[in-house]
């Protein structure tokens, strides 16, 4: 694929020329996570990604009703430009759509959430190579036993994704992604998966397994697919996601969020 602009990228996810995962698309801006709620559930949400900002860093929030984005991208509709998004109900997965035009309601609120996939260019601009953007697939994400803060109906354990790396790429990695707050920022685990409640590796709850090498350890980061795992758990009546891996791709350069 040729080097495309954010905005030609959705173009073609709003045309469903693309429905794939969008780890190492349009490099060097900044990917993120999407969740939409009815208004009645929007502040407890918000002050829930207020008190939990390691996996779940604002970017920017929509006026109620309104799926055009103000901040981090133009010309951008939440409805059409993510390849496919997930419909919760009742706090169960009901399906996965490739647009929400037909199920938006004026009484929606979007909350747009930094992801991991931002750091990532950095991280092979530094020479550590993603295994999971090597393989083609989307990077593993696992339900661990890390609590968040509750927030009025809201509450549940984190989600992380996995990137195996040698120790000395593990090391490097904390100092690269802790400029990164916006984003999630630097691991929150690195080492023995059992410390945090993951037990199998080769089974995630979310995305694809990848190949750990000999000699390499896994590093996890806080994964914005969090907010999923607690609607289940909340028992949320009506919510909206991205697909795990699937993101909004913004106008925004990854160094717009970067602590220099």
């Amino acid at each position: 694929m040729k080097e495309l602009t954010p905005r030609e990228f959705r173009e073609m996810v709003k045309q469903k020329k693309w429905d794939k995962p969008t780890s190492g698309i349009v490099p060097g801006y900044t990917q993120a996570n999407l969740v939409i709620l009815p208004k009645e559930d929007a502040f407890d949400f918000l002050l829930f990604c207020q008190r939990n900002p390691k996996p779940c860093p604002l970017l920017e929030v929509t006026d109620v009703g309104d799926p055009i984005l103000k901040t981090i991208a133009s010309h951008a509709d939440i409805r059409t430009d993510l390849p496919k998004y997930r419909i919760y109900q009742n706090g169960r997965f009901i399906k996965e759509v490739t647009d929400i035009v037909d199920i938006w309601r004026d009484d929606f609120v979007a909350f747009l959430i930094g992801c991991s996939f931002t750091f990532e260019n950095a991280l092979i601009k530094h020479g550590i190579s993603i295994r999971h953007i090597e393989e083609q697939r989307n990077v593993p994400m696992y339900k661990t036993n890390i609590p968040c803060v509750p927030a009025g109906r809201f509450h549940g354990n984190m989600v992380v994704s996995m990137r195996p790396m040698t120790p000395k790429d593990a090391i490097k990695s904390v100092q690269i992604t802790s400029r990164f707050p916006a984003v999630h920022g630097a691991p929150v685990h690195i080492g023995r998966p059992e410390d945090i409640g993951i037990y199998n590796l080769d089974k995630p709850d979310f995305g694809d397994p990848v190949t750990i090498k000999e000699g390499e350890v896994p590093v996890f980061w806080a994964c914005g697919v969090t907010p999923q795992a607690v609607a289940i758990e909340s028992n949320c009546k009506f919510m909206i996601t991205h697909a795990p891996g699937h993101m909004f791709v913004s106008d925004l350069k990854d160094e717009f969020f970067a602590i220099l």
